[in-house]
């Protein structure tokens, strides 16, 4: 029989709020965590407020909070504080992403807890780390997208700046954080120690800027915004077709010859200037129109079939719609059903992660209300 998941033995004490250390505590409660939110009265998680609603409650936050407890404890008061101890006196890892110096204030920073605690984890995630000349500024998604350089690569050439389409600043932190939390778990279980995770928003841009500035520390040109064309590899972006787009991924030479097979013009593969992805890439403007030139007498639909039957890596661009129907998602469970008390039914993302003899059932338990689970935790705890 399938277990929940690997984490089924972990207790994660959540102090965050809105989306990187909620992601990282849904991701450790999708592998099986058993996570306690702990939110401050009388509102709760920022998240709480945000929108689309249903039934009166955010989407917003249920798509990242579902599966989990929620108690509501004022940090600053002492009877909710001996709650919050007898919490982390049973918890393995504690998850907070306040601004640096917060917990230090309420006499819950690293050093005091690591004293009383000594094999608790300590997640930090912010946006800028507990350490450097901006670890006590503010920081949210679009600031460190524009601060770290993602914006600065993103878009069209000589247009106005674009955000990227989802919140990767902050969902790089709350997945980089999910791995280092995990990681100081191995670590604990090897020597019994706990571990202070110091993830901030701005390091996961740069880290994810990898191709970016690699190409800046090795040519010392400042990479700009391509549109939706690959940096170093040609053919490799979206090209007009008859009636609307379609990509075509060609990272080799062979690709490329089967490339210009299935377009019925395997002259391409004999010019010169095509010879290799580097001359390719110096010629990437008259490569694209000459394809484009064949993709434009047919629809999008009549090329995905020829590149498939060529073997070449292709596909549309879907609208999310499009996405969330598209045949590999039902086989992969990636679109999974919540039934919540208020909401009612949610169909939400499902989880990526797929390790065998771990269930991935097609419903999930949904988001919690508000100080929903006070009186059981208080009972479990004894108090």
């Amino acid at each position: 029989m399938a277990i929940k998941g690997p984490l089924t033995s972990i207790t994660v004490v959540d102090l965050s709020r809105i989306l990187a250390g909620p992601y990282c505590t849904f991701l450790m409660a999708e592998l099986g965590a058993r996570v306690i939110k702990v939110e401050a009265p009388p509102k709760g998680d920022d998240a709480r407020e945000y929108g689309p609603f249903k039934g009166g409650k955010s989407t917003y936050f249920s798509s990242v909070n579902r599966g989990k407890q929620s108690i509501a404890l004022d940090l600053k008061k002492s009877a909710d504080q001996r709650i919050f101890e007898a919490l982390l006196a049973r918890a393995d890892v504690l998850v907070e992403n306040f601004r640096p110096g917060t917990m230090e204030k309420l006499g819950y920073g690293w050093t005091d807890l690591h004293a009383r605690f000594p094999k608790l984890i300590y997640a930090a995630a912010s946006g800028f780390g507990h350490s450097g000349p901006w670890s006590m500024r503010p920081a949210y998604d679009m600031v460190v997208q524009g601060i770290g350089g993602l914006m600065s690569i993103t878009g069209h050439p000589g247009q106005p700046p674009v955000r990227n389409g989802m919140s990767i600043g902050d969902i790089g932190a709350g997945l980089y954080t999910a791995v280092a939390v995990n990681a100081a778990l191995v670590h604990r279980e090897r020597t019994g120690e706990g571990a202070k995770v110091d993830v901030a928003m701005f390091d996961c841009q740069l880290a994810l800027l990898e191709n970016a500035i690699m190409r800046y520390t090795v040519t010392g040109e400042v990479p700009g915004p391509l549109g939706a064309r690959h940096p170093t590899i040609t053919p490799f972006e979206a090209f007009a077709t008859s009636d609307g787009y379609v990509i075509i991924a060609a990272g080799n030479d062979v690709t490329f010859g089967r490339l210009a097979a299935a377009l019925g013009q395997p002259a391409l593969a004999q010019n010169p200037d095509y010879a290799s992805n580097e001359k390719r890439l110096a010629n990437q403007p008259k490569l694209k129109a000459e394809i484009e030139s064949v993709l434009k007498r047919k629809p999008t639909a009549h090329w995905l079939i020829a590149f498939e039957q060529a073997g070449i890596p292709a596909g549309p661009i879907n609208n999310v719609k499009q996405a969330i129907e598209h045949p590999q998602v039902a086989p992969r469970n990636m679109l999974v059903t919540v039934e919540d008390p208020q909401s009612g039914t949610l169909r939400l993302v499902g989880n990526p992660m797929k390790i065998s003899g771990m269930a991935d059932p097609a419903t999930r338990d949904p988001a919690p209300d508000l100080d929903a689970d006070r009186a059981a935790i208080l009972k479990e705890l004894g108090l």
